[in-house]
């Protein structure tokens, strides 16, 4: 596809946690941001919706389709920046569950009823420690991303072509303007973000990262189905496109777990 048709966007932060989905209790980063992450960082600069003539139903406008994301080296370490990705790991407390919507409305309703829900730093035998856990989290800090992507529309017609989102995403990063703080896979790790300015040196880094998750598909039956792909980052970048070959001649991906049972 000609460059004219791809958008890019630069992306920083001091930490990013894209958490693999096969560990369930504490979370540990891929080395490198996902495709679904990169997604969610351009849903949140732009996003539109549609309402289908023919069933009503709202719907996005168009999709986001990852090309690569290129692992940049961070400019603000002042040229001590290593040349892998670098983790960091912390511990804390975090609560052990939520309160259910309908347990609040029945307090509202009969404020008789309310108990509280206590968290501090006490054993797990006294009132606040039973809802309080330890997690370890190992994350990425001082990291930098370059996502490049393009417009997947389906269908369109000529009032509403996909050059129209490509020049307002154009125009929204020059603005800063966001619909929510771009994050960096986990909310609590919010990113920078802004257009390239050529200046950009991608990681000196090489790796095959084996199966890695693409993104989530939700489906009309409400069942969510997982894909995932062969990862390999070459000179700091990560091919992702299934559609076109990659920048050093690599095959479009292929996604497993998405393959339509014949």
């Amino acid at each position: 596809m000609p460059d004219k048709h791809i958008v890019s966007v630069k992306v920083w932060g001091d930490y990013a946690c894209f958490t693999r989905p096969e560990l369930k209790v504490e979370r540990m980063s891929y080395p490198i941001m996902t495709p679904s992450a990169a997604r969610g960082v351009l849903d949140a600069i732009l996003f539109k919706k549609k309402t289908d003539a023919r069933t009503g139903q709202v719907e996005p406008a168009f999709h986001w389709h990852i090309r690569r994301i290129t692992a940049l080296r961070p400019w603000w370490l002042n040229g001590h920046a290593p040349d892998r990705p670098q983790f960091a790991s912390f511990r804390r407390n975090e609560i052990q569950g939520k309160i259910a919507p309908r347990t609040v409305t029945g307090w509202i309703k009969e404020p008789q009823t309310f108990e509280p829900y206590l968290v501090d730093s006490a054993g797990r035998d006294s009132a606040g420690g039973q809802n309080r856990t330890q997690r370890n989290t190992l994350a990425l800090r001082d990291v930098a991303y370059l996502i490049q992507a393009s417009i997947d529309m389906a269908e369109f017609d000529a009032n509403d072509p996909p050059m129209k989102y490509r020049e307002m995403f154009h125009r929204r990063v020059e603005k800063g303007q966001c619909f929510h703080r771009p994050y960096l896979g986990c909310r609590e790790f919010a990113c920078d973000f802004a257009a390239p300015d050529g200046s950009e040196k991608p990681l000196d880094w090489d790796e095959e990262l084996g199966l890695m998750l693409y993104d989530i598909r939700f489906g009309p039956d409400g069942e969510n189905r997982p894909g995932f792909f062969k990862a390999t980052v070459a000179r700091g970048t990560l091919h992702c496109d299934t559609a076109d070959s990659g920048p050093n001649r690599e095959s479009p991906v292929k996604v497993l777990g998405w393959e339509v049972p014949s």
